[in-house]
């Protein structure tokens, strides 16, 4: 499969539920396991993913937007074990005040082709270096 932006995560764009630069907005990256979770469109929200499926979570530091295109710092999972991990997705993380992944934490991406997919945790760090290309994380 090629990378794809979820329709959950661009309808809260369009409806400006979603400010992806704002300091405000807490975006996430969660390492996922692909033998436990198949993309679909029809996921909206982090509940879709199982959570054997997730392998480690980070919060995107230094977010930008610019001309149509989504760049953050690069991300550091500590301490990652567990299963391999064939794909990343970015969502929107909004877990205060009681909220839940149910009906709080948008799904925006997911990506599953990029450099150093698979990655096989082994108890230590592991960095996701982003693009420096045209298109970032992703362009819209």
């Amino acid at each position: 499969m090629a990378n794809q932006l979820y329709s959950a995560g661009k309808e809260a764009f369009l409806s400006a539920e979603i400010d992806l630069s704002s300091a405000a907005n807490n975006i996430a990256i969660v390492l996922v396991d692909t033998n436990d979770y198949s993309f679909s469109d029809s996921h909206t929200v982090l509940n879709d993913i199982d959570g054997a499926a997730r392998v480690a979570t980070a919060t995107l530091a230094s977010k930008t937007v610019a001309s149509g295109v989504f760049d953050a710092a690069d991300a550091t999972f500590s301490n990652v074990t567990g299963d391999v991990s064939e794909a990343l997705v970015i969502y929107h993380d909004v877990q205060v005040g009681g909220t839940t992944e149910a009906n709080s934490c948008t799904l925006i991406a997911y990506i599953d082709t990029a450099t150093g997919l698979p990655i096989t945790p082994g108890g230590g760090d592991i960095t996701v270096a982003f693009s420096d290309g045209a298109n970032k994380i992703f362009a819209l």
